[in-house]
């Protein structure tokens, strides 16, 4: 039962995720004159969202593959590739950076919309589309968190890969200002100069505390599970 549901939720959820990805990518055309950012340089690219969409279709289809040709044990003796990648992929990119993108989106939308999704983008970006890319992305991988357990790597290994990706998106969007003269985000181009670094590393401080919440979140959802399962693997040697 229980693992029929969690198949179910993977198979939606990727599917959710890549079907967000092919409309936003094909059929979201937001005119210059509108939003002079979105036909800039860099394309759907410049958008954290958008890669954050690509990662959680691309993590949900591994929990498929992990479904059918993995474990879904809780703390499994010798976990096959599939589950380790599964389980690297959810702690270091999918859950902080889904955290990242739906918890800054909502919470600028609350300061100002203006700064991150303005109001005349409504008649182009489908009010459904913007919840599965800035809400469901949080729900599906809090979901994903509590339904199945995984193994945490390594901090200096997770913390590393989290903040070499933050550091290149951050690059990516200052070669987009560099070749366009645009800020891919609206409220980037308010902030002087030392605001706008500390608003750099106050970004990549809050994704460092992200990562946090999804290994405490996993430790009080599964920390007693693998307790008992250790417990068991010592009495048996």
């Amino acid at each position: 039962m229980r693992d029929g549901l969690l198949i179910g939720f993977h198979v939606i959820s990727c599917v959710q995720f890549a079907f967000s990805v092919y409309y936003d990518y094909t059929h979201v055309n937001i005119p210059s004159n509108v939003l002079k950012t979105h036909g800039a340089y860099g394309g759907k690219f410049k958008y954290l969202t958008f890669w954050d969409a690509i990662i959680q279709a691309i993590f949900f289809f591994i929990c498929m593959l992990n479904d059918w040709f993995g474990t879904n044990a809780v703390n499994p003796k010798k976990p096959p590739f599939i589950r380790k990648l599964k389980d690297y992929i959810h702690a270091v990119f999918s859950f902080p950076i889904a955290m990242f993108v739906g918890v800054t989106f909502w919470a600028l939308m609350f300061v100002d919309r203006e700064l991150v999704f303005p109001k005349v983008l409504d008649a182009y970006f489908p009010w459904w589309l913007n919840h599965l890319m800035h809400t469901m992305i949080m729900v599906s991988i809090v979901i994903e968190t509590i339904l199945a357990p995984r193994k945490y790597p390594k901090r200096s290994k997770s913390l590393l890969g989290l903040s070499l990706f933050m550091i290149t998106y951050l690059v990516w969007i200052h070669v987009i200002y560099y070749k366009s003269g645009i800020w891919v985000y609206p409220v980037i181009d308010v902030l002087s100069l030392p605001l706008r670094v500390a608003f750099f590393a106050s970004m990549m401080l809050f994704s460092m505390m992200l990562y946090y919440l999804g290994e405490t979140l996993d430790n009080f959802v599964w920390g007693n599970e693998h307790t008992k399962q250790q417990k068991s693997y010592a009495k048996s040697k």
